[in-house]
């Protein structure tokens, strides 16, 4: 990678992509772009704003910026896309073919995250394998199953360098969630800090799979700098890090806030969706194939999320 394309940069993995970047390639050879103005992304490099859905202004960016590598973070989330599946298969696989056909016309390297969404009640729970059954019922899924199965014959059939992680739910203390089901482990330290009590719209006893922004970040690196020899699968890799209930995350923040309480709202849409996750997921292609590993546990990151949060409430001109 020397010059980067960061679609949909305003979002949750973009913002903050978007400067560990820029730390490593340089502040001008990391191009951030979403729909909207965002004064913080250009603040130290380059920012445009850009429609993902107009193959045009994509094309463009690409071209004047001489890219050699895309990253395409734009899409509607699993919570929010149940609301209105017809705008998110317009988005999330309109900005997909878009980035698709202009990274094989500029022969660009191509990044899309996938998700544990991809998966659905009929793949295997425990170590959800990397090729497995996948039968996703949410629209969300579907759309990362169709983008995963697009990267894979764009890159058969044209030979683009097409890569995809499937993330577990991301924890940021930097950056808050936008509609996904796993909102609920960013949100449970927030208000751990502000009010000692969090209603939690997920069930007490579900399984799901996470990991901390930080290894998120150096996943994307890793992977995209990884040797293409040894990639036997592209679109995508199971990567894990850590899996907990509502009540485990709950009582590890208790070992720090002992006063701290949780109570339930469920919400269906959100327990349904839940329900047909896995619980864990298998990476052993990823760490025999580019040398994953992931740095951080619940423990570890507890500690670093209350902290990161206690700081900036302590300073919100930070915030």
């Amino acid at each position: 990678m020397k010059k980067i394309l960061i679609i949909g940069a305003g979002g949750q993995i973009g913002s903050e992509l978007t400067t560990y970047l820029r730390g490593i390639y340089g502040s001008r050879n990391v191009v951030a772009t979403d729909v909207r103005e965002c004064k913080a992304l250009g603040a130290d490099g380059p920012f445009e704003v850009l429609d993902a859905l107009n193959a045009t202004s994509v094309a463009s960016v690409v071209a004047r910026h001489e890219i050699d590598t895309i990253f395409n973070l734009v899409a509607l989330l699993s919570a929010v896309g149940e609301r209105n599946p017809q705008m998110a298969w317009h988005v999330n696989i309109g900005a997909l073919m878009n980035s698709l056909e202009v990274a094989r016309q500029h022969h660009c390297a191509l990044f899309t995250p996938s998700s544990i969404g991809a998966f659905g009640p009929s793949s295997p729970k425990v170590r959800t394998p990397q090729d497995t059954v996948m039968q996703p019922t949410t629209i969300y899924g579907i759309c990362k199953v169709t983008g995963e199965m697009l990267g894979n014959y764009y890159h058969h059939k044209y030979g683009v360098d097409t890569r995809s992680i499937r993330f577990p739910g991301i924890i940021s203390n930097v950056t808050l969630p936008g509609g996904g089901t796993t909102d609920y482990a960013v949100e449970i330290y927030y208000e751990a800090i502000r009010s000692g009590r969090y209603t939690c719209a997920v069930p007490h006893d579900v399984y799901m799979d996470m990991i901390y922004m930080p290894d998120v970040l150096r996943a994307c690196v890793e992977l995209m700098e990884a040797d293409p020899a040894r990639l036997r699968h592209r679109n995508s890799f199971n990567i894990a890090s850590m899996s907990f209930t509502p009540d485990i995350i709950a009582a590890e923040i208790r070992k720090r806030i002992p006063s701290f309480t949780m109570d339930f709202n469920i919400d269906p849409v959100k327990e349904e969706i839940a329900r047909s996750w896995p619980d864990s997921l298998d990476d052993t292609c990823a760490r025999e194939e580019w040398g994953w590993r992931p740095e951080w546990d619940l423990s570890r990151m507890t500690d670093d999320m209350l902290a990161a949060i206690r700081s900036r409430t302590a300073h919100p001109r930070h915030a």
